[in-house]
């Protein structure tokens, strides 16, 4: 059989003369039929041969000309049509010229499921035709946390999961500490709850005076009913919103919803800091890195950026940029369609949206400093170990637990934290361990966790973005139903086991609830990071199992027991050779030592034997 003809030579003259004058994407390919680079064209043939010409070009475009064999072209109906095929394309090839934003996760919403009898507020991703209000989109995950806790401390709104609200015969620990008014167990009416909900929403909205208005009229009703008791209850909901409000010093009166961009770029990297304004309220921003060829100017990464991000996100009613986008035009009106709202890139602005440029900026240059600095720190550890395990952001905060013991004996339960700086050894806490059958892990590390999480809780101290736990499934399913008591289970859960005759590299990664193994490479940055906090936690918790031992070491059980001095313990360990010797003697034998009476000798049998005749 014949062998096929090899490809001619790409003629680019030839080429360029058989070119359309309309719409389309065109793709550089490299002599193995790597897609280089994919662009979009109004005129074809205009745009193409602006590559083959002899003006002199940028650094980037020349790189990707002397790697470029070959240029296909796809002609579409409209510009429009063009840019949504180079969207397609750029996520399916991901050429290395192009701009690609790496982290396409939508942005959060917070979901209230308004067609309950009693709703839930939740932290929610993903697409929002289900029943219920979303509202949003939030910066991250960490902001609408923020605002969920606001919301019950404000307005005491549940935010535990259906299973858990069906299943309750008594109040959690929310109702007890003010968090919620625990409507599982019909502590407050549904009209009341409805109330509450009304106002919560308000407050989300951005509408304080009303949510005010609303507090200072149902406090005036329960003060007229002579319940004074509610009417103190709204009269603290009052002075507590209005703390927060002074508190909220950033914010855009009249204001539409916008999303304000910053960009920076250097050494071969970007960063797009997007700043958040919604119902008249900067609610945060949030840093983009993506990947980027060196010599990408600012105006194409950020035609890249909205182009990627927001054929995903809704888009707000306004995107403002720093600098003019040369498809603005196209952007909108394809943000537009997807969408069906209204939708402008601007500019060109004036005032208040020019101090939010200014803003966006400052962001998009300290998000970037801090990524060069980081990229052989711990830091870059943080991040790695975010991609790996696929993190809605990279968690500041890490905490760890392990269990130590000798045969079940003084259990000691350790708890560390690490930073993005390092250990936190001052936020670091150990638990004695009590109450439990000996040797049992499952219950050690379910009392630790609860433990901890109690009390970070009903102190509102940080709670950490990620946690692990040193042990297989049994452990890590263990902590995950303590978390879901304290309605903390939105907070991303991983086991350490160790792995065959514990060697370093082959540890499994557990998640909770039969979800499956995370596999890291032996050599991965993150796997080296979770080893190094588990190993931490591991010397902190032996640490102090061995203190607790010593200390029991160094004592006597004697000593505890009321009327047995020095000189009759002396006499008991003379006469039955030490402790286990006692152990095994009964009342009778104990009241023949001299200075034993019978009284003193069942007092010292009861309390080696824990009561028991």
């Amino acid at each position: 059989m014949a062998a096929e003809p090899a490809n001619p030579p790409f003629d680019s003259s030839a080429f360029l003369a058989s070119l359309t004058h309309r719409p389309g994407v065109y793709r550089m390919l490299s002599a193995d039929e790597t897609v280089l680079y994919v662009g979009k064209a109004k005129d074809l043939r205009k745009r193409v041969s602006s590559y083959f010409g002899s003006k002199a070009h940028l650094p980037k475009t020349q790189a990707l000309m002397a790697q470029t064999s070959r240029v296909e072209v796809t002609v579409t109906g409209t510009e429009h049509e063009a840019l949504l095929l180079e969207h397609n394309l750029i996520k399916e090839h991901r050429p290395r010229f192009n701009v690609i934003l790496r982290d396409d996760k939508s942005y959060p919403w917070i979901h209230v499921s308004t067609d309950q009898e009693f709703p839930r507020f939740e932290l929610y991703r993903g697409g929002r035709r289900g029943p219920g209000r979303f509202l949003g989109p939030w910066p991250s995950a960490n902001t609408v946390r923020e605002s969920l806790i606001q919301l019950q401390k404000l307005f005491r709104v549940r935010q535990c999961s259906e299973a858990f609200f069906a299943n309750r015969t008594r109040p959690c620990l929310q109702y007890q500490i003010r968090r919620c008014t625990a409507p599982c167990t019909g502590q407050i009416s549904a009209a009341d709850y409805q109330r509450d909900v009304a106002d919560a929403l308000l407050f989300l909205e951005g509408r304080n005076d009303s949510v005010l208005a609303s507090l200072a009229t149902r406090m005036e009703q329960a003060a007229a009913m002579l319940d004074y008791e509610r009417a103190a209850l709204l009269r603290d909901q009052i002075q507590l919103v209005r703390k927060i409000q002074a508190e909220q010093v950033i914010n855009a009166p009249g204001m539409t919803d916008a999303d304000v961009l910053g960009v920076q770029t250097g050494q071969g990297q970007a960063c797009v800091a997007v700043l958040m304004i919604r119902g008249s309220r900067v609610l945060g921003s949030r840093s983009w890195f993506p990947r980027i060829a060196p010599g990408t100017e600012a105006g194409e990464v950020l035609s890249a950026f909205v182009a990627q991000h927001y054929f995903h996100a809704s888009p707000p009613a306004e995107i403002l940029v720093p600098v003019p986008l040369a498809d603005r035009a196209v952007l909108q009106s394809a943000l537009e369609s997807r969408s069906g709202k209204r939708c402008r890139i601007r500019d060109r602005v004036r005032g208040t949206r020019s101090r939010w440029l200014e803003m966006a900026a400052d962001n998009a240059a300290q998000g970037l400093s801090t990524r060069l600095a980081s990229t052989a720190t711990l830091r870059g550890q943080f991040e790695q170990l975010t991609e790996a395990l696929m993190l809605d952001e990279v968690p500041e905060r890490i905490e760890c637990f392990d269990i130590s013991h000798t045969a079940g004996e003084e259990t000691v339960a350790a708890c560390v934290v690490f930073g993005t700086e390092g250990p936190l050894k001052s936020d670091y806490r150990r638990f004695n361990i009590r109450g439990i059958e000996p040797g049992d892990d499952y219950a050690a590390i379910a009392q630790a966790v609860e433990r901890r999480y109690t009390r970070l809780r009903h102190e509102e101290a940080a709670v950490p973005g990620l946690i692990l736990i040193d042990g297989g499934a049994g452990q890590t399913d263990r902590a995950a139903k303590v978390l879901e008591e304290l309605q903390l289970s939105h907070v991303p859960l991983l086991g350490v086991a160790k792995g065959p005759e514990r060697r370093a590299g082959e540890e499994k990664l557990v998640l909770p609830n039969g979800r499956g193994l995370v596999r890291l490479a032996a050599s991965s940055p993150a796997l080296h990071l979770i080893q190094q906090i588990r190993d931490e936690a591991h010397r902190f918790a032996i640490t102090g199992h061995r203190q607790r031992r010593a200390r029991l070491r160094r004592s006597s059980s004697l000593e505890a027991i009321p009327g047995l001095g020095p000189q009759r313990r002396r006499a008991l360990l003379r006469e039955f050779g030490g402790l286990q010797g006692i152990l095994q003697a009964g009342v009778g034998d104990l009241a023949r030592v001299q200075g034993i009476s019978r009284t003193l000798a069942q007092r010292i049998y009861d309390h080696l034997h824990g009561g028991t005749p």
